[in-house]
């Protein structure tokens, strides 16, 4: 019994690691397909495997980190033919970079539940900004001292491997956490307005992202709906939908990003994907921790009248509850005197 309780524990975590190695490599495969090349170095505006691996540690827990150095080692050796020290070394910093940033939001009592407005901000500058750090640093530096970025272009490459990285965390991985809790939709559940929000977002990225009227910021009011009406579960899902349709028409020089050079493109997008980003993460941890104090204030009122309810027929003046009672037993026994003179 304990050596098959054993086994199926292994299996477990067996399926748990290449499951994320299969995750971590198919979206990184997905990144690839709208990379940019910025003097020899592959970057990407929007790179969908670093939220993936976040996702995964806060969900299965820090155990499952082999899946995403595996993962990491399949999507790099895509890149190039030969495996040398410096790929060794990028595949280094996109593993520790995700733990780094796990070790930060456990440190800080995140959860995953994303139901309060520390966690989003906690999600956005630890999980994303800091942690991310580590892996665009090494990659840059290898790219740098292998000569195929000259010194003058290392920042422009640093910032644009930084940027793909913390927005696939911010955009990616809300989406994940948020999978976590899915359940069937019900009856009673809001269909309409949700289905009408998912061709309206659709709609309202595509006319932004392909109009050359300058309409980029038709998106927010959208994602402003989705996240006061549905909260995180609502806007996370658009913020994905907006970035991956600004992506896509970025890199295509679609738009408002059509006779911008690369550079302006590469800011703009990361612009544009950390705000919608930003809007769908914090204002939906703003309306959940909203209502989660909404529902505790409720609830606090219900037992102080259940409790209320129950003390009232011990309530009242002191003449109400003594008046009823027969002469001679009063307080003190003083009726009893009365009678007796």
């Amino acid at each position: 019994m304990i050596r098959s309780k054993e086994a199926r524990r292994r299996a477990v975590y067996v399926a748990q690691v290449l499951g994320v190695t299969g995750a971590y490599f198919l979206a990184g495969r997905i990144g690839l397909m709208r990379q940019v090349v910025l003097d020899g170095a592959v970057v990407t505006p929007l790179w969908p495997s670093t939220g993936i691996a976040l996702a995964a540690l806060l969900g299965l827990g820090v155990r499952v980190w082999p899946g995403i150095a595996l993962g990491t080692l399949l999507t790099v050796s895509e890149i190039g033919d030969a495996f040398t020290m410096s790929r060794l070394a990028i595949v280094f910093g996109n593993t520790v970079a995700p733990l780094a940033s796990y070790a930060l939001l456990r440190r800080v009592g995140f959860r995953i539940e994303l139901a309060r407005l520390r966690d989003g901000v906690y999600l956005v500058f630890l999980g994303a900004f800091a942690g991310m750090l580590l892996s665009a640093t090494l990659g840059s530096l290898t790219l740098l001292f292998d000569g195929k970025v000259p010194p003058g272009r290392f920042w422009l490459v640093w910032s644009s491997w930084w940027a793909g990285d913390a927005m696939g965390v911010l955009v990616v991985a809300p989406v994940l956490l948020v999978l976590r809790k899915a359940r069937w939709p019900r009856p009673g559940d809001r269909w309409l307005e949700a289905s009408v929000l998912a061709v309206v977002v659709v709609a309202s990225s595509l006319m932004a992202t392909r109009s050359s009227l300058s309409m980029i910021y038709l998106v927010f009011p959208v994602i402003i709906w989705a996240a006061l009406r549905f909260q995180l579960p609502g806007s996370a899902p658009c913020a994905l939908v907006v970035s991956v349709l600004a992506t896509i028409a970025g890199t295509d020089a679609l738009g408002p990003f059509a006779g911008h050079s690369l550079m302006e493109i590469m800011v703009n997008l990361s612009l544009l994907n950390g705000c919608v980003a930003l809007t769908a993460l914090l204002l939906g941890a703003i309306v959940a921790e909203h209502q989660t104090m909404r529902r505790e204030t409720e609830y606090a009122v219900e037992e102080l009248e259940a409790l209320v309810e129950q003390l009232a027929p011990l309530s009242g003046p002191a003449s109400a509850r003594y008046e009823d009672r027969p002469r001679g037993h009063g307080p003190r026994g003083e009726g009893s005197r009365q009678d007796q003179r």
